[in-house]
């Protein structure tokens, strides 16, 4: 005895054979190819054995049933349902005699012939003539050898496209070149809407008409490939515009991820029944769509890959790897302009550096303060901190932008506190070697400042500027060797402020009242 598989909601057909493992899955290898997103690329094993089929489910996705129960493996007899994810069949037996085989189904009234199959994303296609043309004399067995050539060569050239939109304007060259069609657009999917980015007729213009939207909600909200040969009087596509626009005969697929999501939709038709599609032209651009759509993954990885590229070789000299990775991966990160950040400011300054540099020699100098910066900088990356810059022996940092935390002022003052200990383990160090020893004033407030990437379109720098900066700046100056003092409007939103100590209000250039500050206890 003979078995079948038989859909029971699509027209898969599988016979099967009664020796050896049958592999049930979404790859397009397996002995039952079940192509829809909710099948596994291997998810069951099939066994025909005396009055019916061993099934046994492979730890696949969305499970096996059988007769609506769901199993890791049973025994399928005559007559029962199994589904593998969302896709049902029925098992039949087959007579040993030849059976014929049925005719086509029928469409609905009006002779349409109208044919709905999942679509999941092929592998690979590139360049050739026109070949539609070539191959209408072949015979069926070298137009399929023609096709298999053609996607393997297509994946080669849509490879070398430099960017989407060049991508898309050689698919649509393809798409004439393979199929006879008057009309290819293509709509990629852009937040919540599909955008057409591509329409051009058979000579290469550019028309201005829009793809049916009854034919594009079908094929994006079901995931389905649609062949209408007779779409004016396909009752599932009722809208005006496809009578309107002369629509005869059209196939729509949908540009699926890896992640199983719709990138968008590949659609094209043609005004004359003489030109009707069949159903192997829908099934050769379901294989064209699925390279469409890896090569539109593929060049869409290579443009943000450009862009985060160019995002780290401003912002990872003065950010922590963690968060120059976060900032590569945020959209508009290398824009010019900037915006208005809630921010901690630190300013540190070496005490009596002028002095200093005047008794040692510039290869000496250097080696010192090149110790000392590489100590300071660790201190504020290890507190979550972005070096904003040097100035001369002064160290700029700031927390809150572009990317802010809840306890960044605390943040801020823990990092100047290390930097404070951190020095006196460098001094206790050249003390020992006879060299000079340094002692550094803190200053460190909070508040809004103009956070952004200031520049050319060479060169970014990302800074913090305003009113905020400049108070921080001032509270270093007044802060003495060892010293660390912080900004009334800093201590009042410390999570867990350390010992402080109430200063005089200072008197700061352009301030004019004096501004409350506390020392830092140590």
């Amino acid at each position: 005895m003979r078995y079948r598989l038989i859909g029971t909601d699509s027209a898969y057909h599988f016979e099967l054979a009664s020796t050896g493992t049958l592999i049930c899955g979404r790859a397009v290898t397996s002995d039952l190819a079940i192509i829809d997103p909710t099948v596994s690329r291997h998810h069951a094993d099939l066994i025909v054995g005396d009055g019916g089929v061993n099934v046994r489910d492979v730890g696949s996705s969305n499970g096996t049933f059988v007769n609506g129960v769901k199993i890791d493996q049973s025994f399928v007899g005559v007559g029962d349902a199994v589904t593998f994810g969302k896709v049902a069949f029925r098992l039949e037996a087959v007579a040993d005699t030849p059976v014929p085989t049925p005719p086509a189904a029928s469409g609905p009234p009006g002779g349409t012939i109208v044919r709905q199959i999942p679509r999941t994303p092929a592998k690979t296609f590139e360049d050739s003539g026109n070949l539609h043309s070539a191959m209408a004399s072949a015979d069926p067995a070298e137009k399929d050898r023609q096709k298999l050539a053609i996607l393997l060569e297509v994946s080669k050239g849509l490879t070398k496209a430099a960017d989407t939109d060049a991508l898309l304007a050689k698919v649509a060259d393809y798409v004439f070149q393979i199929l006879e069609a008057d009309r290819c657009a293509i709509l990629l999917n852009e937040g919540d809407h599909m955008v057409q980015k591509v329409a051009r007729d058979k000579r290469s213009a550019t028309v201005a008409y829009q793809v049916p939207q009854s034919i594009v909600r079908t094929v994006v909200d079901d995931k389905v490939a649609v062949l209408s040969d007779n779409a004016g009087e396909d009752t599932r596509f009722g809208g005006q515009s496809i009578l309107m626009q002369q629509v005869r005969s059209a196939i729509c697929a949908p540009l699926i991820s890896s992640e199983d999501r719709v990138l968008g939709v590949l659609y094209v038709d043609n005004f004359s029944l003489a030109k009707r599609f069949q159903e192997s032209d829908l099934d050769f651009l379901i294989a064209f769509a699925g390279i469409v759509a890896v090569a539109i993954e593929n060049a869409n990885f290579a443009e943000r890959s450009r862009r985060e590229a160019l995002t780290r070789s401003n912002f990872e000299r003065f950010f922590t790897p963690q968060l120059a990775a976060r900032i590569a991966n945020a959209e508009e990160a290398i824009r010019l302009g900037g915006e208005k950040r809630h921010i901690a400011v630190l300013f540190s300054d070496i005490r009596g550096f002028t002095a200093l540099s005047e008794t040692l020699n510039p290869d000496v100098m250097a080696k010192h303060l090149t110790e000392y910066f590489t100590e300071m900088v660790d201190c504020v990356f290890r507190h979550g901190g972005t070096l904003d810059k040097f100035i001369g022996d002064a160290v700029m940092a700031q927390w809150g932008a572009p990317i802010a935390e809840t306890d960044d002022a605390d943040r801020a003052v823990a990092a100047a506190i290390e930097m404070q200990e951190q020095l006196d383990v460098l001094n206790a160090r050249w003390r020992a070697e006879g060299r000079p020893e340094l002692k550094i004033g803190i200053g460190i407030n909070v508040g809004d400042a103009f956070a952004g990437n200031i520049g050319s379109e060479r060169r970014l720098e990302y800074t913090v500027i305003g009113d905020t900066v400049n108070v921080a700046s001032r509270l270093c100056s007044k802060a003495k060797g060892g010293e660390i003092i912080i900004s009334e409007d800093c201590r009042r939103v410390l999570q867990t402020p350390p010992a402080l100590e109430a200063l005089e209000p200072l008197e700061l250039k352009n301030k004019s009242q004096p501004v409350p500050a506390f020392r830092v206890q140590r």
